[in-house]
């Protein structure tokens, strides 16, 4: 083990648990090209963390008497009413909007109407747009869309806010009028308001087709008018932005620059490369990282912990993330529900049902009683066993105890019970989920069907299609593709 020398004994000593578990985890390599959805949930607790902050405050509207949460009766009915008027007066400018065109002038059109032009009103209009554009008639959407955001900028006693400018930047993006949004960029410096975060994530979505990805990042690296709060520095804002987009590789060209310009990383960047590190299948490099975290006196915090953890179960090393848990509470970390999860998901990948048997009890023994994430990665880990009868035993005990399947658990239990040729039952399994008012999504849909056409039931399969066309989720599930795919 590499010597922590600044801090002395004590620090060492403190690290060696975990440079060691980092050590036998890094036996084991992952495939950067394969795609680990179970790591999804350790970095949507890192960012969860930092979304309760101060984070991209500015991109709000400051909230106005429409916003108070009073419970009193008058004030309810004063709120609704104005969110009324609000969509009301958004559909009379749409309608304007729509003829627009040589001999129609528009933003007189919009004057006559005598609305009174709020955050509220611009916001309700641009987020129509967006969500409804024509990509066969783009051009003429984003032409649209400017033009009204550029007449309320002319209206008296209103200024727009940065939330609107991403709005308008956002439809230009999907539009793909990448010069207009760069544009927007500098009128918004320009009247003062710094870019944030979501600036930046707009701006880097779009970077697929432009190839501009690393002049993005250098551009808000470098930038003085990058609003960076409450990150200590704007490498972590970039960092924590890449890690929400997943740009792994372009996270470790920002570490490197961050290194090269002097700036000491904290926790979050350490937990952040560590995550980037995982992905990109360089687990290599763990150990050094942590050796490095140890030299610069930060010690591991709960969402490392929970990186190791994964890690450790996915290599199948139940006995090294036994030892971690237990260095934890030696050190004041109370392995909570989200870490015993975590182990167990990836000891479920790694395929050893009896350790996450075992940890599983050994949670509750700890007094972290089972939640619906952990009794589903339970369940899933007895459906890919061949073990249906233990899962819906799992599963009756989950519903007894409170805890109401979600959609991964059902998905799970349909698979079950169509791997083991029982079709009736998972056909009915869909509709008890539907009955209990969990929603089935595009991939409970998919297990289904796949597997009734892999077993020749076609009749059945086709049943459940119409299903779903009857319930009009294909229709939304493909809007929702065609939406969001190029980010």
């Amino acid at each position: 083990m590499n010597s922590i020398g600044l801090f002395g004994a004590r620090i060492a000593n403190k690290f060696s648990c975990v440079l060691v578990f980092s050590r036998k985890l890094c036996e084991h390599s992952c495939g950067s090209d394969k795609i680990d959805i179970g790591f999804n949930g350790i970095e949507e607790q890192i960012t969860k963390e930092w979304k309760k902050s101060d984070f991209d405050a500015t991109a709000y509207e400051k909230p106005g008497f429409y916003d108070h949460r009073s419970s009193t009766e008058g004030n309810f009915r004063v709120r609704r009413s104005f969110l009324e008027n609000v969509k009301f007066d958004a559909g009379r400018i749409l309608d304007i909007l729509q003829h627009d065109g040589p001999g129609f002038d528009s933003k007189t059109s919009l004057s006559e109407l005598g609305i009174r032009v709020s955050g509220a009103l611009v916001r309700e209009v641009l987020l129509r747009i967006l969500i409804n554009i024509d990509y066969a008639k783009k051009t003429r959407c984003a032409k649209l869309g400017y033009k009204f955001f550029v007449w309320c900028g002319q209206q008296e006693n209103f200024r727009h806010t940065p939330n609107s400018y991403h709005l308008i930047m956002k439809i230009f993006a999907d539009c793909e009028e990448f010069k207009a949004m760069w544009r927007l960029v500098d009128e918004m410096i320009e009247n003062g308001f710094p870019t944030t975060a979501r600036t930046f994530n707009i701006l880097i979505c779009t970077c697929g087709e432009a190839g501009l990805a690393k002049r993005v990042v250098e551009r808000f690296i470098k930038s003085k008018t990058f609003n960076y709060r409450p990150f200590k520095h704007s490498y972590n804002a970039v960092l924590y932005a890449l890690l929400i987009i997943k740009q792994y590789k372009l996270i470790e060209w920002v570490y490197q620059q961050m290194s090269d310009e002097g700036h000491h990383p904290d926790i979050l960047t350490y937990n952040i490369i560590l995550c980037a590190k995982y992905r990109l299948g360089k687990l290599d490099q763990f150990h050094r990282l942590l050796d490095e975290m140890g030299t610069n006196g930060f010690s591991p915090d709960i969402h490392t912990y929970n990186i190791l953890l994964h890690v450790l179960g996915k290599g199948d090393k139940p006995l090294a993330a036994l030892n971690l848990l237990n260095h934890m509470k030696e050190v004041g970390f109370d392995p909570s529900i989200l870490h015993f999860t975590t182990l167990m998901d990836g000891l479920s990948r790694a395929g050893n049902l009896d350790a996450c048997k075992y940890f599983f009890n050994e949670m509750i023994k700890r007094g972290c009683m089972p939640d619906v994430v952990s009794y589903t990665v339970m369940i899933t880990s007895y459906i890919v066993a061949g073990e249906l009868e233990n899962a819906q035993a799992l599963f009756n005990e989950m519903i007894h105890k409170g805890q109401l399947p979600n959609v991964f658990t059902y998905n799970s239990m349909i698979r079950g019970f169509c791997m083991a040729g029982r079709f009736e039952e998972a056909c009915s399994m869909l509709k008890e989920m539907e009955s209990r008012g969990c929603n089935p999504n595009f991939l409970v849909y998919n297990t289904l069907v796949s597997n009734l056409r892999n077993a020749g039931k076609l009749s059945e399969a086709h049943e459940v299609i119409r299903h779903m066309v009857d319930q009009g989720k294909y229709v939304h599930l493909l809007s929702k593709v065609k939406r969001y795919k190029r980010c």
